[in-house]
């Protein structure tokens, strides 16, 4: 299958990059169908074996095929360039049946019974929670990183270059990018209206479109840099702070300038959350973090003294 979308005008202004995290929870069903085709994802999905008996997995199951298909409805198009997850959820649940079932039955065949949209969406939720929230500011910094390293390459190279980089599958001839696709179904061309969204995925590794000619102009890419993703991150910290806390404590008041989890840390630095929550503790007992619930977590950031404490010691 070939599918070919006609920018108007070849105007970069309807050429742009968005980042979805519904796209890459559905997408990433595909390392969980078939775990030998992703071997760097190995230690994410030995955390997924010990989290589902939490997981309505007989509804996950059914959101992808053998051929590691998913359906389109849970790739809606972006709307900012670094989508919310709820708004994208908020996008799926008004979802008509009539295309739910549609793209379900073109994954599993026509006598496909899907189940309810209603249950689709909380085992999606569910799934989020508990496996993936935790690594998405890590997937997001990467993805953020590849749109950045394609801008240039358009600066630079012009935007024929930058589409062919996307994958061998997608190229630019003329006015029109052209994106082949592992399936028999027939061809379709149609213009993209001045706007065509490229979004990449930490999850894909190639390059796919939806295969309804119904829906947005859209191409989903393979990532750059997919490789270290995970790998611990190094623990960098200023040398008196170390002397003063520990290097561990001390690189952790430079990690979190920003909110993070005790769960998110354990997986940037390649440890357990048991170890990483009695270090928080100390910091938080010694008045150099603070915390707050968000959901069902608890986000940790630096005091005032720890701010103080830190730019003192750089």
């Amino acid at each position: 299958m070939v599918v070919r979308y006609v920018l108007v005008g070849q105007d970069l202004a309807g050429v742009r990059f968005a980042i979805s995290p519904l796209n890459e929870l559905s997408l990433s069903l595909r390392a969980w169908r078939d775990p030998g085709r992703y071997p760097l994802y190995l230690p994410w999905l030995h955390e997924l074996t010990r989290a589902r008996s939490h997981l309505d997995t007989e509804t996950l199951d059914q959101m992808v095929n053998g051929d590691l298909w998913t359906p389109d409805f849970l790739n809606p198009l972006p709307t900012s360039p670094v989508a919310r997850l709820e708004d994208e959820f908020a996008v799926v649940a008004a979802t008509p049946p009539s295309v739910v079932e549609r793209d379900l039955r073109s994954l599993h065949g026509p006598g496909y019974r899907p189940p309810p949209l209603s249950r689709i969406l909380s085992a999606l939720e569910g799934y989020w929670e508990r496996c993936f929230a935790p690594h998405w500011p890590r997937m997001r910094a990467l993805l953020e990183a590849d749109v950045t390293y394609r801008g240039r390459e358009i600066a630079q190279r012009g935007l024929a270059a930058m589409f062919a980089g996307l994958a061998g599958r997608v190229s630019l001839v003329g006015d029109v990018v052209e994106v082949r696709l592992r399936t028999t179904e027939v061809t379709w061309t149609r213009p993209t209206a001045g706007e065509l969204t490229l979004t990449p995925s930490v999850w894909s590794r190639n390059a796919s479109t939806p295969i309804s000619p119904e829906e947005p102009p859209l191409i989903i890419y393979a990532a750059r840099g997919v490789g270290t993703l995970w790998e611990p991150q190094p623990l960098p910290s200023p040398g008196a702070l170390a002397a003063l806390l520990g290097t561990v404590r001390a690189g952790l008041l430079v990690q979190l300038g920003t909110p993070a989890s005790s769960t998110e840390l354990a997986a940037r630095l390649g440890v357990t959350t048991t170890a990483v929550n009695q270090h928080l503790r100390a910091l938080r007992a010694g008045g150099l973090l603070v915390s707050a619930r968000h959901g069902r977590s608890v986000l940790y950031r630096r005091s005032e003294v720890a701010d103080r404490l830190l730019a003192s010691a750089v």
